[in-house]
């Protein structure tokens, strides 16, 4: 090996680590901004308490909350429960439409009977008048 190759390998070396310092510092500021903001928040305090504590007692309020609503699988067995309940009563619809009818047609001739009635009594009063 002699000076030239010595000079490339190092000039090499340097360039390299020159470069990942730049990608390192590059990926790293977003990290500094990001401490920044989180030290600002952890500075700043409304009475006594800090913003960081006022929002992590949200997100835990909002987690319990979130808790008892019933999830995917309990929402479908609720659904498909309300589809057979919707389908017997489409089954007792038709039943009792039956029935109603029935009892209308057997209702007829008393309807008749008392329309009939009517109409002599009618007559009646119209004649002692």
């Amino acid at each position: 090996m002699d000076l030239k190759d010595i000079v490339l390998y190092v000039s090499l070396f340097l360039n390299t680590a020159n470069a990942v310092a730049l990608v390192k510092s590059f990926f790293s500021s977003g990290e500094k901004q990001l401490a920044d903001k989180i030290s600002k928040l952890e500075s700043k305090t409304d009475g006594n308490e800090n913003k960081l504590i006022e929002h992590d007692r949200r997100v835990q309020m909002l987690e319990s909350d979130m808790k008892h609503l019933p999830d995917r699988d309990t929402t479908h067995r609720i659904e498909m429960t309300m589809a057979q309940i919707m389908g017997r009563l489409d089954a007792q619809d038709a039943t009792l439409a039956g029935r109603f009818s029935a009892m209308d047609e057997r209702l007829k001739p008393i309807q008749a009977i008392g329309e009939r009635l009517q109409d002599v009594l009618i007559e009646q009063a119209r004649n002692a008048a």
